[in-house]
């Protein structure tokens, strides 16, 4: 992404906008069984959305809230991948734990059963909630001359 599509990214309405869009996505891959091929339309408004979104808010140009240093924190990590240990075995242990929710989660929705749903989604948010405030706190220590 670009400098300043970063700067949306990072503000916090677009990040739990990127949030809220869960739900509104798996219920559209579940709708299936109801709708048929119907359910394509409401897929594609949500990964429409997903695509806009970054682009959609105000740009953050001086990250101060949580969500907003939690983003700037991702664009260090990206842009660097030669960072303390700490930071990055722990976003590596985040990233094994988003691929079992993400598995458990794509399994529910073929099968269409819920509890590996829940679960695999509910480990994806929580563990992308753990990254942003891991990523975070990478912007601080960055900030503070620290990294």
């Amino acid at each position: 992404m670009k400098d300043e599509t970063w700067q949306r990214h990072a503000n916090p309405w677009s990040v739990w906008t990127r949030f809220a869009a869960i739900p509104p996505l798996l219920l559209s891959i579940w709708s299936r069984t109801w709708i048929g091929w119907w359910c394509l339309v409401p897929l594609a408004l949500v990964i429409g959305w997903l695509w806009i979104n970054p682009r959609a808010f105000r740009p953050v140009t001086e990250p101060k809230r949580w969500a907003e240093r939690g983003i700037y924190g991702e664009r260090l990590w990206v842009r660097s991948r030669d960072l303390p240990p700490e930071h990055r075995n722990v976003i590596r242990f985040l990233f094994g734990v988003v691929l079992i929710g993400a598995a458990l989660m794509v399994w529910g929705l073929v099968v269409l059963a819920v509890w590996p749903t829940v679960f695999g989604t509910t480990l994806i948010v929580i563990t992308q909630l753990w990254r942003i405030d891991r990523y975070a706190q990478l912007y601080d220590s960055s900030a503070n001359g620290l990294t």
